[in-house]
């Protein structure tokens, strides 16, 4: 299939939340605590959330904003928004179109993609959309590292042929979070998914009695900054890291020449406990200084997020559940009307700001009077 089906939008759609109900509505509970469940006591999903809602803003008013608009250049080329997908495993667990669908959406409204390593649509049919219209976002590939050289090589050669401009390293999961929404549903993937770009079997762990699976097996084989070297040398792609929330990692992958970052702490599902990404970003843009390209994912849900993101730091956001929300509702529809709702109230929101650009989205657009994310590391 090259093509999406193409569905009936749900009534009341109001906002990205709108999407939640009869996501649900459509899901099993095995698929529902897949995507909606966190890590441990799920404190860092909710913080997440809370953060955005937390921070305040304080306008400017009669100022000129004709001609205004919602553009950004990140990694020398030009998107109408400053919205990219985020990488999310095995979509057709929610939508029989899965990745096929979110690339067609993506296309038609200006928004980038970066495509999980685990998809569970091939590659070359997920980037041909957005190949399609030079109008498009940007196009990313996400990678776990596996320990298997020759594997990821091939990897990333057909990465690169498939016509993907950047790569994506997640570095915040060597092992999956203690997710007890997914073990109390007894999660399991349908037989009929699975991450097609993968191909082989993983090796097995070589244990001796008494050894730990998770420190003897899984770690040794983890990604260190080694292969975040290994991976610059192997591939000609700009290279981002997700998951670095710690200052001295910013400036470490800095000067290993990585090209940017992605401030994300995995939507809450690895460390519970871990602060929002709202209030990781600050300091993170402290330690990159002005120019290296900052993303930040986590919670957001509003256009007034995405602003309140621009002004702490980032350069763009990456959405997580709600579009994933919007593929389970109506598929390629869904996900279209999401981000225009989310454009459309990006575009609200920066005009009742005095934001022409989003250059003029700064700190002092943040109201210091309220809970404000720290700005030290």
């Amino acid at each position: 299939m090259s093509t999406p089906r193409i569905e009936s939008l749900p009534e009341g759609l109001a906002n990205l939340a709108d999407f939640e109900a009869p996501a649900q509505a459509r899901l099993d509970a095995n698929a529902w605590a897949y995507l909606n469940g966190g890590a441990g006591d799920e404190i860092t999903l909710r913080a997440n959330r809370a953060a955005w809602d937390d921070i305040r803003l304080q306008p400017r008013v009669l100022r000129d904003l004709a001609g205004g608009h919602t553009r950004v250049t990140l990694l020398g080329r030009e998107l109408p928004v400053p919205v990219l997908l985020a990488p999310v495993a095995y979509q057709r667990l929610f939508h029989a179109d899965g990745e096929l669908a979110i690339a067609h959406a993506a296309a038609a409204q200006g928004a980038g993609l970066v495509l999980s390593a685990q998809a569970s649509v091939p590659m070359e049919d997920v980037a041909a959309p957005l190949l399609a219209d030079p109008a498009a976002g940007p196009l990313w590939f996400q990678l776990y590292w596996r320990d298997d050289p020759a594997f990821m090589r091939a990897l990333l050669r057909r990465v690169e042929a498939a016509g993907y401009q950047a790569l994506v390293l997640t570095v915040d999961a060597p092992v999956h979070g203690a997710r007890d929404r997914e073990r109390r549903a007894g999660f399991k993937l349908p037989e009929h998914i699975r991450a097609v770009n993968l191909g082989g079997l993983k090796k097995p762990l070589d244990l001796q009695p008494g050894q730990s699976a998770l420190f003897d097996g899984l770690m040794p084989r983890a990604a260190t900054w080694a292969q975040v070297d290994w991976l610059r040398a192997e591939s000609p792609l700009p290279l981002l890291l997700k998951g670095v929330t710690h200052a001295d990692d910013a400036r470490e992958a800095l000067a290993r020449g990585v090209a940017g970052l992605i401030v994300s702490n995995h939507g809450g599902r690895t460390l519970d406990t871990l602060p929002a990404t709202a209030e990781l970003l600050p300091p993170l843009r402290a330690a990159l200084g002005p120019d290296v390209p900052l993303l930040v994912d986590g919670g957001i849900r509003r256009g007034t997020d995405v602003l309140k993101a621009i002004a702490l730091g980032a350069n763009a956001v990456l959405l997580g559940r709600p579009y994933v929300h919007a593929l389970a509702a109506s598929g390629a529809l869904g996900v279209a009307h999401a981000l225009r709702l989310l454009r459309d109230e990006l575009e609200i929101a920066m005009a009742l700001s005095g934001c022409k650009t989003l250059a003029d989205a700064g700190p002092a657009l943040i109201w210091p009077g309220t809970s404000r994310p720290r700005t030290s590391p």
